[in-house]
C-alpha cells in the first residue's frame, strides 16, 4: 500500500502502538529489504544520495513580480522552495519519514529547518530556526510564518530556543559535554530524547533549507546530520542569466536557478525520490498553484 487519500489525523489523537516514537510513527508494512537496509547503512552518511537541477525561472520570475506588485513585497524563492516542500511532503508521505533506532517512522508533524544570517557580513551571529507547517498550508500561511521567524531571528538582541540550548550546553567543561551528548545519541536512539531538546534541536526535522543566493553563490551539495532525524538537506543558490538559442533560431536571455539536494535513501526508493524531485520542480518553475490549499493530503502506510 503507497499511501491513503484523505486528512491524516493529528499526531496527538492516533493511538500510539508498541514501537511507536512521540515523534513518529513505525511504519510496519515495509517490504522487508527496506526494513533490513537501516541496518546494512546504519549512518546517514553512510546514505546519502545527491540529487541537482538547473531550472528555467522564467514564469516563476513574472509570477512573483506580480505577487510582489498586488501586496506581497518579501515573497521570494526561500518562500516559493519551502511551500513546495510542504506541498510535495503533504503528497508524498514519505519524504517526511525518517530512520532512528535502525527503523524507519512516519514523522508525526512538518517542520522546516533554516540558517539565518543577522545581518549579511562576515562576522555577523548566525541563528537556526525550526518552523512547523501544516500540510495545508499555501504559499502565504508558508511567507507569513518565516517572514516572523526571520525578523525576530534578526533582531541582535534576541534568541530562540536553539541558541539558548547552545549557550546551555557550552557552559558545561568539554569533557562532560562529550559523555552528555552521547547520553542523548542513546536516547535519541530509542525514541526517549527529552521533548524539550527535541523541540529545540534543529536537526530533529523534516527538511533543512539553505538559501545560498541570498550570499551571492551557487549551491552546495550539504552534508545531512547523523545527530537527529533530518533526512532531507536542500540547498539553492542565485539566480543565474543565460544566453540560449530558442526553437525559432533566435538568441533570448533566460534566467535560472541551481539546486541540490542531499536525502537519506532508506526512506523510500528511487523512483519515488524521482516522482517527488519531479512534483516539486514543477512548483519551482510554476509556483501559481501554491496560492491554493492541496484538496486532500496523502497519509503514509501504516
Amino acid at each position: 500500500m503507497d499511501g491513503t487519500v484523505g486528512k491524516a489525523p493529528p499526531p496527538g489523537r492516533r493511538r500510539r502502538r508498541l514501537g511507536d516514537r512521540y515523534d513518529g510513527r513505525r511504519i510496519r508494512t515495509l517490504d522487508p529489504f527496506y526494513q533490513i537496509t537501516p541496518y546494512i547503512m546504519r549512518t546517514r552518511v553512510d546514505s546519502h544520495v545527491y540529487f541537482e537541477d538547473s531550472l528555467d525561472i522564467g514564469r516563476a520570475d513574472a509570477w512573483l513580480r506580480e505577487q510582489r506588485d498586488s501586496g506581497h513585497p518579501g515573497l521570494g524563492y526561500l518562500h516559493v522552495f519551502i511551500a513546495a516542500l510542504v506541498r510535495a511532503m503533504s503528497q508524498r508521505p514519505k519524504l517526511n519519514r525518517f530512520v532512528a533506532g535502525q527503523k524507519i517512522y512516519a514523522r508525526g508533524d512538518l517542520t522546516i529547518s533554516l540558517a539565518i544570517k543577522k545581518r549579511l557580513d562576515a562576522d555577523s551571529p548566525e541563528t537556526t530556526v525550526k518552523l512547523r507547517f501544516e500540510p495545508t498550508d499555501t504559499i502565504w500561511d508558508v511567507e507569513r510564518k518565516v517572514n516572523e521567524a526571520v525578523l525576530l531571528s534578526k533582531d541582535l538582541g534576541s534568541s530562540n530556543n536553539t541558541d539558548r540550548a547552545a549557550r546551555l550546553f557550552m557552559l558545561i567543561p568539554g569533557f562532560i559535554l562529550r559523555f552528555v551528548i552521547w547520553v542523548l545519541r542513546c536516547l535519541d536512539f530509542v525514541g526517549l530524547l527529552p521533548k524539550a531538546i527535541h523541540r529545540a534541536s534543529p536537526f530533529h526535522t523534516s527538511a533543512f533549507v539553505t538559501d545560498m543566493g541570498s550570499l551571492g553563490i551557487r549551491p552546495i551539495f550539504h552534508h545531512l546530520y547523523d545527530f537527529g532525524t533530518t533526512s532531507i538537506f536542500v540547498a539553492f543558490g542565485a539566480k543565474e542569466r543565460r544566453r540560449e538559442i530558442n526553437k525559432e533560431g533566435q538568441v533570448e536571455d533566460r534566467k535560472y536557478l541551481s539546486l541540490k539536494v542531499v536525502g537519506d535513501e532508506r526512506i523510500c526508493d528511487g523512483q519515488y525520490y524521482a516522482s517527488a524531485f519531479r512534483y516539486i520542480l514543477g512548483f519551482l518553475k510554476d509556483p501559481k498553484a501554491l496560492a491554493l490549499a492541496p484538496e486532500n493530503v496523502v497519509e503514509d502506510q501504516d
